[in-house]
């Protein structure tokens, strides 16, 4: 089973604007109705980019995306994230490198990558519905690529997914893009509570200039 870890300095946080808050506030608000409000969200700012997370830890947040198989029964995590780009140039994120860092409970740490949809289908339909209140043993299983017998409600559940994603990695001038990521947690819900969602490659592609970046702290919004 591989393991992955890192050690990493933490940046210094960024105070978020007045107008940029206001902003994201306005768009959450007129999203689907099982959004919750802003402070239940992890949001963090600098270059003319806004991110803002949010962890799902209720059931009944999934329940309009997945009327039938709920992927937090199964263990897994959505986060809801919402990118704002308040510059004039194009800013690409490669969602391949978002990672979702945990604290294990030897205080080393471990980077998750994000499941695709087919990835998520699988992980579901693999597993028995878990009890979020067992633990199940560490580090957490990164995702596997082993495929299972794929019918028509897997079929469902991967469209399902790919259609709430987060999948426009270019967001343009004065503009928001937002959708789900997924994790396999396990049931190991209780890890959010020293998390960070880390979004390390950020481009302004006009200047093709790297942005630093992004290390949310995600604890905050995971205790509401």
């Amino acid at each position: 089973m591989e393991k992955v870890y890192y050690k990493r300095m933490r940046k210094a946080a960024f105070a978020l604007p007045c107008a940029a808050l206001l902003l994201l506030s306005a768009s959450f608000a007129q999203q689907q109705q099982q959004s919750t409000p802003m402070r239940t969200s992890a949001v963090d700012s600098h270059e003319g980019m806004t991110i803002a997370a949010e962890p799902w830890t209720n059931l009944a947040q999934y329940k309009p995306a997945f009327p039938k198989k709920n992927p937090y029964s199964f263990g897994i995590l959505a986060i809801r994230v919402m990118l704002r780009n308040e510059t004039a140039d194009s800013i690409r994120v490669n969602l391949s490198r978002i990672r979702l860092s945990l604290v294990l409970e030897d205080e080393s740490r471990q980077e998750l990558p994000s499941l695709t949809s087919e990835q998520l289908a699988d992980a579901v339909f693999s597993s028995k519905v878990k009890d979020p209140s067992r633990r199940t043993r560490l580090p957490i299983p990164l995702p596997s690529s082993n495929k299972i017998g794929r019918d028509k409600n897997w079929t469902e559940l991967a469209k399902a997914a790919e259609e709430a994603s987060l999948r426009d990695g270019v967001i343009a001038p004065h503009s928001t893009a937002e959708g789900l990521l997924y994790f396999d947690l396990q049931s190991q819900f209780d890890l959010l509570n020293n998390a960070r969602l880390y979004i390390p490659e950020l481009v302004a592609l006009e200047k093709n200039h790297g942005l630093l970046f992004f290390d949310i702290d995600l604890s905050r919004a995971a205790s509401h």
